[in-house]
């Protein structure tokens, strides 16, 4: 902007200074001519009055000549030279000291060369001496030249008054150039400055800062450009503001939601990946960003749907199961293309729903009900059967019948115990279970516990014993704990072979107190304990059916030490033994 101001300032200087210089030389002619002109007449006046004076009085021949033009020759600032016809001086006054009468005659000699029997006036001006001559011709009545009157005067004066026109001219027209210049340059601020300050604020506009404003004033003609651009900057930064605002919510909606998404663009580049992708699929940005999707995805089946969108133009759905590491997990993807106005392609959206949990909990469901109806038509099979053969008569047998209703007894008992189960089971996993907290000694409930199997442990030859060197209380239901150590010693003692072990040790780890109850029975396969807590899952499916468990015990155990905010571990090798390690809070408030 101040080259502007200095080009314009340039062209006013320039133009006043052309003006004034074009003024100057004017003027200065015109003086010079006018003082010329008036110099002329006057001595053209001069010399007609000394004319006149001779001629009529008759001394151009008068022997008195020179006391006659004594008399006149004081009203005259001019030297008076009278020469007759034969070129001799008749009259010669007021010499001038640094001009020679030598000098003088020769210039009158060379001035009656060139205007001899010249009946009209002359004048002429010999520079090296600076000297003006003026001469008239004195006429005969017969219109003859009888001689001439020449008047000589310096011209010093002429240049000392052309001097001082040209001093005032200079000197007027320097200030009237300081003054032009002085409002030049107050009128060139006064309307280059809100135009610079414009100018400022739309280059601050175009690098982004719209929180610039000029100055608004609505005492000169650029106030309308600046409210203009200052309703453009307020309006461009609505603009962004708003902008910025639905690209946060936009951001922070793709980078939070659940599901993996991937956008790319209408010449198969992919342009965005969410955090959820990169999660799920343990990637890196840089592998995927401005490359080609069938180049950076790893996974021929999902390269197909974004293929299938490309050509088709329409949304598509699959269930894929993608390999992950060591796992198969199974994903819902969605290719929706993206079309814009004028139906311009943009691009394809591809979303990735992880439903691997889903899946898993469908599959329990499924064996939860067969389990669930395998379980109950056992027992149900069996009183059927046994019913049916007493009354067809194996009744009137007193030791048929009796043995046959122990067994309707039994599986009474058992079918009992699964309903039992199961409504305990449905009641932890409603948010409204309750757990009565008291104060508990865990070492009183495991002596209780082994007084209450010692006898199933006797049968089998099992040595069971409880370590611990002191008293530890803890905060919970002591019903409920009574029920997660009975049934983890009673599945040890199940699943030990005779002649093993299975031991309790209770150790207190500051803030909490730990229970393993550790066994040396036929252990659990590496991928198969993930799935002991699940309901009716069995390791061996037949040793547990011929013990009498009904597959939920474990998923019990796990539902009741969650609710008491304790954690729940299994450390097992095949062949060796199996350690479940229950840690409780001393204090759950």
């Amino acid at each position: 902007m101040n080259n502007f101001r200095s080009r314009l300032l340039f062209a006013l200087i320039t133009l006043i200074v052309s003006v004034l210089l074009g003024l100057g030389i004017l003027l200065g002619q015109m003086f010079k001519s006018f003082y010329l002109n008036t110099f002329n007449e006057r001595m053209e006046k001069e010399a007609d009055l000394v004319s006149i004076y001779v001629s009529e009085g008759g001394l151009f021949y008068h022997p008195n000549l020179n006391e006659k033009m004594h008399n006149i020759e004081g009203a005259l600032d001019s030297r008076i030279t009278i020469i007759n016809h034969a070129g001799k001086i008749l009259y010669d006054a007021n010499g001038h000291e640094e001009y020679s009468k030598t000098i003088h005659e020769q210039h009158i000699s060379t001035i009656l060369n060139d205007y001899v029997n010249d009946k009209k006036s002359f004048h002429l001006i010999v520079e090296e001496y600076d000297m003006y001559y003026y001469g008239v011709p004195l006429l005969a009545t017969d219109e003859t030249v009888e001689g001439y009157i020449i008047l000589s005067s310096p011209v010093d004066s002429l240049r000392k008054v052309n001097q001082q026109i040209w001093g005032l001219l200079i000197s007027s027209l320097g200030v009237a150039f300081i003054v032009i210049l002085f409002l030049g340059v107050r009128i060139t601020s006064q309307y280059t400055k809100p135009i610079e300050s414009a100018t400022k604020v739309a280059i601050e506009l175009a690098k982004g800062n719209f929180k610039a404003r000029t100055y608004e004033t609505d005492l000169d003609e650029t106030s309308a450009l600046n409210r203009s651009i200052n309703i453009l900057a307020r309006n461009l930064q609505d603009m962004t503001k708003a902008h910025e605002m639905q690209h946060d919510r936009l951001r922070t909606l793709i980078e939070n939601m659940g599901s993996g998404l991937i956008l790319i663009d209408g010449r198969g580049y992919i342009n965005l990946v969410n955090r959820a992708y990169k999660e799920i699929f343990e990637i890196e940005t840089s592998s995927y960003l401005s490359h080609l999707y069938n180049e950076a995805l790893p996974h021929k089946s999902v390269v197909s749907l974004i293929e299938e969108v490309f050509m088709k133009e329409e949304k598509v759905r699959r269930q894929l199961v993608l390999p992950l590491k060591i796992e198969r997990r199974h994903f819902e993807v969605y290719g929706t293309p993206i079309i814009g106005t004028n139906s311009e392609w943009k691009g394809v959206v591809v979303l990735f729903h992880d439903i691997t949990e889903l899946k898993r909990l469908e599959q329990m469901r499924k064996d939860f009900v067969a389990n669930v109806s395998h379980e109950l038509k056992t027992p149900i099979t069996s009183i059927k059967g046994f019913s049916e053969t007493l009354l067809d008569g194996a009744m009137k047998d007193e030791k048929t019948l009796e043995y046959f209703l122990s067994i309707i007894l039994k599986e009474s008992d058992r079918l009992q115990e699964l309903i039992q189960e199961l409504l305990d089971l449905s009641k932890m996993e409603q948010q409204g279970f309750q757990l009565n907290y008291q104060q508990v000694n865990i070492v009183e409930i495991l002596n209780e516990i082994l007084v209450l199997l010692g006898g199933k442990a006797e049968n089998k030859d099992i040595e069971l014993s409880l370590m611990s060197g002191h008293q530890p209380m803890v905060e919970g239901d002591s019903y409920r704990l009574k029920q997660v150590f009975l049934n983890l010693i009673s599945n040890g003692i199940t699943y030990t072979p005779a002649g093993g072990k299975v031991l309790i040790e209770v150790s207190d780890l500051e803030d909490t107190i730990q229970v393993k109850i550790r066994d040396t029975g036929i252990g659990i396969e590496k991928d198969e304990i993930p799935r002991i807590f699940e309901r009716f899952y069995r390791v061996d499916k037949a040793r547990s059916r011929n013990s009498g468990g009904t597959g939920l015990g474990l998923a019990i155990v796990k539902h009741l030490v969650e609710a008491h905010h304790g954690t729940l571990a299994v450390n097992s090798k095949v062949g060796e033994g199996t350690t479940f390690i229950v840690n409780l809070k001393r204090s759950i408030s």
